[in-house]
């Protein structure tokens, strides 16, 4: 019954008091009307035993029977005091946090600083919300120094993800009570598309267009050898007298031939050239399989979503912009 009753408690207090609270921004600071404490099942097990020593001694008279009690009574209260200074005063900060692709786990940096001249130990910090993994992580303050630990949660949808609601506990040093207080960081994950499946991959868009500066793949004029099968090369390429020489079961790739010379392909990654039967999420889901590729490739692509426009380009920023404009594409949260 106590359980069942600690449990109502617990939730009544989760509803009406820390689920509506808005993102902090900046350092927050725990000053003591924060920080709540209660009786954990160990400490509520203790105060039956102080109450049935304490009839005991009464109705026996013992002298020491008193002495005990009141000894393991003020212990417990220093205890309390203890154990409420562990988490009270602390100062949280949130820290950066890494772009994912969707169904990946965002990475949340967080900061505890401890500005008193005490060590706080075993302060354990989790998400806390519906359908969140009941996941925590310990960390011990030391005095006048900051302590750095990451949460994670996965993610299962491009856009903005805030970070959820942070439950900090503690029930050093004897464990029979749980102070705990709540924190709800300003802190949010860039999140993108999920690419494409590769059994479901179509080659990239690469454009036969005659151009001067000789830029981009290779044209289809001169025979320069041959290489490994890559994704999105032409089936009519594949060198098959090569492939029938090989032993199958030890080198089972494929092989195909490469030209110079001629006409050059140009690489553009267009929402509009994408069928217009596609659904919206996979439209962008081939659109960010496209980008990796071609970057994995060293492929310069054009980029264009909208009024999001960029020229042929490669590298890790212009890879950002794209990726960025894939995520947040109408309205997404």
């Amino acid at each position: 019954m106590l359980t069942s009753l600690r449990k109502r408690f617990r939730d009544w207090l989760d509803r009406s008091l820390f689920q509506l609270r808005d993102a902090e921004p900046g350092e927050v600071f725990l000053n003591q009307r924060r920080v709540f404490i209660v009786p954990s099942r160990p400490g509520l097990a203790f105060a039956v035993m102080l109450v049935l020593l304490f009839l005991c001694s009464i109705n026996y008279n013992l002298s020491l029977g008193f002495g005990l009690t009141f000894l393991l009574a003020a212990c417990a209260v220093i205890d309390m005091h203890l154990t409420f200074r562990n988490l009270a005063y602390l100062h949280l900060t949130a820290g950066k946090v890494a772009a994912v692709f969707a169904g990946e786990d965002a990475l949340f940096e967080l900061h505890l600083a401890n500005r008193r001249k005490h060590t706080r130990y075993a302060i354990w910090l989790g998400f806390v919300g519906r359908g969140l993994p009941a996941m925590e992580r310990a960390t011990d303050v030391p005095a006048h120094s900051t302590s750095h630990l990451t949460l994670a949660t996965t993610t299962t949808r491009r856009g903005w993800q805030p970070a959820p609601r942070i439950r900090l506990q503690t029930r050093f040093p004897l464990g029979l009570l749980r102070a705990w207080s709540y924190w709800q960081p300003d802190s949010r994950a860039l999140v993108y598309p999920q690419p494409e499946a590769s059994t479901s991959a179509s080659p990239l868009p690469l454009a036969p267009i005659e151009r001067s500066d000789g830029n981009g793949v290779a044209g289809h004029q001169d025979f320069a050898g041959i290489r490994t099968y890559q994704s999105g090369d032409s089936l009519k390429h594949l060198a098959w007298r090569q492939i029938a020489r090989l032993d199958t079961d030890l080198d089972p790739k494929l092989i195909t031939k490469q030209f110079e010379g001629g006409a050059v392909s140009d690489l553009s990654i267009d929402f509009d050239a994408l069928p217009y039967d596609m659904a919206l999420e996979d439209k962008l889901s081939r659109m960010t399989r496209w980008i990796l590729e071609a970057e994995a490739r060293q492929l310069p692509y054009a980029f264009r979503l909208g009024d999001n426009v960029h020229a042929a380009a490669l590298g890790p920023a212009h890879q950002r912009a794209c990726l960025r404009a894939l995520a947040l594409y109408q309205g997404a949260p």
